[in-house]
Formats: C-alpha cells, structure tokens, sequence
C-alpha cells in the first residue's frame, strides 16, 4: 500500500517549471527513478561557494540546510562542475545530491574541487499532480510536456536563417555572445527568436536571451528532457527549429550548451545534415587561441563549416584578436566590449546568404 503525503516546499526548481506547481506539494513514497520524474528532497548540509538555485520564478536563491526543495531526475556530465547519474532504484530516505543550478537531482560520480562537494539531499518522495478534475488521483509529475517530433520530416523553416553559437567547451561564453548578437539584430529592427539546443536543465540562459530582445525563446527541458545525449539532441533541435519557425520571425538563433566535444549532442546535431545546410552562421566562443583554433579546425574538417567570427574570451584583448585574425584567418570580436561589431559581423554573413527586411541593412 502506498502512501501519499502533504509537504511544503521551500524552493520549487526551474526544472520543474512546466508541472506549475505551488509549495503546497502531495508526495508519494513510490518513486520511478527516471530522468524527468520531479521529486521532493530535504537538503542536508550548507555551502558557502556554489549553493545556488534558480527557481521557477527564474529567481536565485540559496540554498541552505533543512531546505525542502522540488528538482527533477537528471544525469550531468560537466566538464566544470557535477557529474551525476540517475539511481536504479529510490525511496524515501535515499540520497542524492544536487547536480546543477537548475534543480537537477542525481547520484554525484565526480566534481570540481574548486566548486566543491555537491548538496546532499535525502529523498522525500515522487511529486504527485491531480490532472483529473473533482479525483484525489496522483500522478507523477514529469518536466515539460511539449512532444518532440520524432518523425524526421523534412525540415520546411519558410527561408528564415539560422544562426548556431558553438563552444569549445562550457563556460567559454556562448549565451553572452549569443545575446550580443540578438541585442544587435534587435536595435536594426529584425525579429529573431532563439533557443538553447544541448545541456543540463536550467533557464538562465533563455531568460538573457529573452532579456537581449528575443521574441520566443525555447529550451529542451520544455518538451520533457532534463539533459541532451546524441541520441535525442537532433530531434530536439529540428523540433524546436520549426516550432520558431512558424511563429514566422525574421531569423533564428540558438545555443548548443557544452562544448564541440562532449556528451550532450552538440555533433550529432552538426551531423544532422538538413540542420547543418540550414545555418546561415556559426559562431564560435573559445577560451583561448588554442581552443579557438581547435574549434575552427574541428568544424571545419569534421562538418564542413567554415565559422562566421570567433568571440569568447580568447578575444578579451587585442593579442587574442590579432592571433584568431592572422592565424585562423577569421574575424573576431569580443561579445563584451565590442557586441554590436560581433552582432554585424553574423548579420555581414546572413546577409550574404538569405536576404532580410530592409531594416536589417539600414
């Protein structure tokens, strides 16, 4: 027989967004351990470094010891950060651990020293929801709920262009990049909406795209994934392509999350060759003139695109921009200090490939 019972939530994760739920939650001692399954934990232990969470409201707020809070199951595997994976089985009184800003809940396998342990969390129970009117009948509550297209049709995106941020690897500034060159096609009037492709659940970076002046923003997490693999990023990509594409705007823009080599998809979608004859640009954030010239080389010779611009913080000061120009021969302009450069730079290469409104070029 199980057991259902009533707890409050202190912080309900952004992962669990799309399940709309209130702190007032009804939890369920049978638990399916399964990515996407939401469920409630009791947080153990206190940080000082690395002890945020962003919540649904798209708010952080720390977290701290005897937190109840409301993640979802999830696996990560971060270059910088928390690896984790998705028990076999859970219960209450299980632990696991917090694996990423976003409320993504897992066994941790490895981490950053430098970030530290991740928050131990002891299991409460599955998260139920009450889809049907005037029934006490839970069901567990799952991420998102939008359906990914998994048919392979044709990609029909109407001629709108598309522009792809890659990285070398994570935290090598994509989104600031990205939200650079949104910002710049906004100011020349142009209506772009965007989309994070690849990585582990967490808002953020759509909630800056949105604030940098894209219209309709997408992440994967709405269509019921905590965490890209190559198996499913393709899908995922093509569905969220044509979803914006038929809200009809001037162009499209999305991030792939992590780095050109990793575990989250990012060339299995590269590989996908409607995807890939699709983009109009790729822009690429590196870390540094080694990383950039690997990320050039990689595409290039892996998937056949020549890369539009270099920007990250290989490109923090003209020593970088100066090697990227001569060595790779590639423009290159920093997302920070010189974004409406980078912003017409990209605009430079679409223009050059698929015409636009003439607000674009004025």
């Amino acid at each position: 027989m199980h057991t259902m019972k009533r707890v409050f939530a202190d912080k309900i994760a952004s992962v669990a967004l799309g399940c709309r739920l209130t702190p007032d939650i009804r939890l369920s001692d049978e638990i399916p351990s399964e990515e996407g399954v939401v469920i409630g934990v009791e947080v153990l232990d206190d940080k000082t470094s690395y002890n945020q969470l962003e919540l649904a409201s798209g708010r952080m707020a720390t977290v701290r010891k005897g937190d109840v809070i409301v993640g979802a199951l999830g696996h990560r595997k971060a270059l910088f950060g928390y690896s984790g994976h998705v028990p076999e089985s859970l219960q209450p009184g299980s632990r696991v651990h917090l694996l990423n800003l976003g409320g993504v809940l897992g066994v941790c396998d490895d981490y950053d020293r430098a970030r530290g342990a991740p928050f131990n969390c002891k299991v409460l129970g599955a998260v139920l929801t009450f889809p049907f009117l005037g029934e006490r009948i839970g069901v567990n509550a799952r991420v998102g709920g939008l359906e990914i297209d998994r048919g392979g049709a044709p990609l029909r995106l109407q001629g709108i262009p598309v522009i792809a941020v890659v990285g070398s690897c994570m935290d090598a500034g994509k989104t600031a990049a990205a939200c650079a060159i949104l910002a710049r096609f906004r100011h020349r009037g142009l209506v772009v909406d965007a989309f994070k492709a690849t990585g582990v659940s967490a808002r953020r970076d759509i909630l800056a795209m949105e604030d940098a002046g894209a219209r309709s923003t997408l992440i994967f997490t709405d269509f019921g994934v905590v965490t890209t693999t190559s198996d499913n990023a393709p899908a995922l990509a093509r569905t969220m392509l044509q979803r914006l594409a038929g809200k009809g705007p001037d162009a499209i823009l999305f991030e792939l999350g992590d780095g050109l080599l990793g575990a989250y998809g990012v060339e299995a979608i590269l590989d996908d060759e409607e995807i890939r004859s699709s983009l109009c640009a790729v822009v690429l954030s590196a870390n540094d003139p080694v990383a950039a010239w690997g990320g050039a080389t990689l595409l290039r010779d892996r998937f056949g695109i020549e890369p539009a611009v270099v920007t990250g913080p290989a490109t923090d000061n003209a020593v970088g921009v100066e090697i990227i120009r001569e060595r790779l021969a590639l423009p290159a302009a920093n997302a920070l200090t010189a974004g409406a450069s980078l912003g017409d730079i990209v605009l430079e290469r679409v223009l050059a490939k698929q015409p636009l409104p003439a607000a674009a070029s004025s």
